[in-house]
């Protein structure tokens, strides 16, 4: 290839990537956003997110394109074809993670009507910082390309599944001993499961950032906790 269609080839790669770090950044405030809208009982915030998910949705589907387009025009091997994949792979797990973080959003707008239950949504807050901690690790590894910061996020994943069960048993506690609280209590639980996908979202996305620096998939199975409603 010529100086010429190197340097767009180059360019589009770049693109690429740039366009992924910034649904990272959309998709982290979105999730940060959500949980404060519960912790601070803040319907205003909460509509915010909810009417801000399309542009996730936007951008996915324009990184999909541009990485068909590039796949079938420039046909990319190695590094190249891993990078590309790697970024439409992480474009679907950023605008599914923009989705669940849109249902919290929701959800606390339905329990904002309820009496409060601080000890439940200072719970969900602090899973909601954990999850979040994950994402910006994982996101910076993607932009730094740093494989140990990404086998670090995938290390941590069970610290996100004992959160998850931690809430779970403190919620069903609370249902057990007052009924009155069981509506609130469900929209939580599904607070908690959403952000314990999202969690499972920041390990896959390290998965596909190693395998492009890499080359290689992790040997040893992702380690895992228990969940109990599964």
């Amino acid at each position: 290839m010529n100086t010429h269609i190197v340097k767009t080839y180059g360019d589009e790669l770049d693109q690429l990537s740039a366009e992924v770090v910034l649904m990272g950044g959309l998709a982290e405030a979105q999730v940060a956003e959500a949980v404060e809208a519960v912790a601070r009982r803040d319907v205003a915030l909460a509509q915010s997110v909810v009417a801000r998910d399309h542009k996730l949705d936007e951008l996915e589907k324009d990184v999909e394109r541009k990485c068909i387009r590039l796949i079938a025009l420039r046909q990319p091997m190695a590094d190249d074809l891993r990078k590309t994949v790697a970024a439409m792979k992480l474009a679907t797990a950023l605008e599914r993670t923009g989705d669940l973080a849109k249902n919290i959003a929701k959800r606390s707008i339905v329990i904002s009507e309820a009496e409060p239950m601080t000890p439940l949504t200072r719970s969900i807050e602090r899973m909601g910082k954990l999850v979040s901690s994950r994402l910006r690790d994982v996101l910076d590894a993607y932009k730094s390309g740093k494989v140990d910061l990404a086998q670090s996020v995938w290390s941590s994943d069970t610290e996100v599944d004992e959160h998850y069960n931690a809430l779970f048993r403190e919620l069903l506690t609370y249902m057990m001993g007052d009924p009155r609280t069981i509506s609130a209590c469900t929209h939580l639980l599904f607070m908690a499961k959403n952000l314990e996908r999202i969690g499972d979202y920041a390990t896959n996305m390290a998965e596909h950032i190693n395998y492009e620096l890499t080359g290689e998939d992790y040997v040893e199975s992702r380690p895992k906790a228990s969940n109990l409603d599964q």
